[in-house]
């Protein structure tokens, strides 16, 4: 609850600012609020993801699931849709308050429902992958305290690694190759795969995204692909699962 009000709290301000101010727009677009808060919403990953699975596996109570009448996809399903559930309502909400806010100051209708529907499907792409990745990384290790540390250098760290390495790119006027490495970092791939198919602006300063509209189609396949393939490690995972 902490982490959610941490994510809603710039939202209220924002839209505070804007009203109070009468700017004739809201000063960040509902594309780039996750990604400027993915830090919490990292956080939120860390904490919950091993909560939702490593107990199980550490204190082997999955036996006690798939002795009943229920598949191992029925447990896999569940998961995954639970954590992405709340991965959706953590980062969907604070939207919300970005498009009521948008409509009391009168920025203009039309506008500001295009940009909170684009945001709402970034958001659940952001839910859809990083629930997959964490559910996968807090599968692989039963120790709780593992599945935080690697689920923070997965999301946070390989970021600000790739933002880093971008950098350097640009700064070599390798604008290609600066494009091509936003693949390599799920907050990237994410910030990547929007600026392309919804027109959203990328966040880390430098970056252009994709350069081309086939590195945009493939940020798209791969963001996709990660989604997909992290459900089938997850489904591996408790196929190894032992029955007692």
């Amino acid at each position: 609850m902490l982490l959610f009000a941490a994510m809603c709290a710039p939202a209220l301000i924002i839209v505070a600012v804007a009203i109070g101010t009468k700017m004739t727009k809201l000063p960040m677009q509902y594309m780039q609020y996750t990604i400027f808060l993915q830090m919490v919403i990292a956080l939120f990953v860390a904490a919950q993801a091993p909560q939702s699975v490593s107990r199980d596996l550490r204190f082997k109570t999955t036996p006690l699931y798939f002795s009943r009448p229920i598949e191992r996809i029925d447990y896999v399903a569940a998961k995954f849709a639970a954590m992405t559930a709340a991965l959706f309502i953590l980062t969907a909400v604070p939207l919300v308050i970005l498009y009521v806010g948008g409509l009391l100051a009168k920025f203009g209708f039309a506008s500001q429902t295009a940009g909170f529907g684009k945001g709402i499907v970034a958001a659940l792409l952001l839910s859809l992958l990083l629930a997959g990745i964490g559910m996968v990384i807090a599968a692989i290790t039963p120790r709780r305290g593992f599945g935080v540390a690697a689920i923070i250098a997965v999301i946070a760290i390989s970021y600000g690694a790739v933002s880093a390495v971008q950098g350097v790119a640009y700064s070599q006027g390798n604008f290609d190759a600066e494009g091509w490495f936003g693949l390599f970092s799920p907050i990237s791939l994410l910030d990547g795969a929007q600026s392309w198919w919804l027109g959203a602006t990328v966040s880390n300063p430098g970056n252009y995204g994709p350069p081309n509209a086939f590195a945009g189609i493939v940020y798209l396949l791969v963001l996709l692909a990660v989604i997909a393939g992290c459900f089938g490690l997850l489904m591996r995972r408790y196929r190894k699962v032992g029955l007692s």
